[in-house]
This record gives structure tokens, C-alpha cells and sequence, in this order.
């Protein structure tokens, strides 16, 4: 489902036009964004949790210069579902 089928749906489940649902969507993407870049987390009950994970440094192999580089330790953005989301997502999947 791409992000255009996603508005569609929510504009039929609510009667609100596709504009602002669009601009809702936008803003809550944004707001995801900006609050992982400060550093926090973003908890959606019955939903899941928008979250940073710390990568430790590590050494790793620029195979095409023979070379190893480190790669710093950094964040990356993840996403954990909560348990209600998860179980639905089992009992539906065929």
C-alpha cells in the first residue's frame, strides 16, 4: 500500500478529504522526524513505539580498496509494535 492508498482509505473510513488527511499524515511523519532527531521517542498506544537504536562503532571492509574503515556509533530510527498490533498481524496473515 503506497503512502497515496493509505490517504485514500482514511479519507473513505472518515469523510475527510484527501487534502487534509494529507497534511495531517505530513505532520505526523514531521513530527516522528523531528522528535527521533532530538533524541526522544514517539509512543502510540495499542499502536507501537517510534524509536532510536544505538549501532556501537564497529571496523568494516571497503572491499574494492582492501582497506578497513570504522564506522562511528551512530542512531538509527526503528519502530517496535506493540503487542496487540502484533498479534492482529499474526492471526490475519495467510
Amino acid at each position: 500500500m503506497t503512502k497515496a492508498e493509505v490517504i485514500s482509505a482514511i479519507a473513505d473510513k472518515t469523510g475527510v478529504d484527501k487534502a487534509s488527511v494529507s497534511s495531517t499524515l505530513e505532520a505526523f511523519f514531521d513530527t516522528v522526524k523531528d522528535t527521533l532527531a532530538q533524541g526522544d521517542a514517539v509512543y502510540v498506544r495499542g499502536f507501537g513505539s517510534f524509536v532510536n537504536k544505538r549501532r556501537a562503532a564497529k571496523k568494516a571492509r571497503n572491499i574494492s580498496a582492501k582497506t578497513t574503515v570504522t564506522v562511528p556509533a551512530h542512531s538509527v530510527p526503528g519502530f517496535k509494535p506493540a503487542k496487540e498490533f502484533t498479534e492482529q498481524v499474526k492471526t490475519n496473515v495467510k
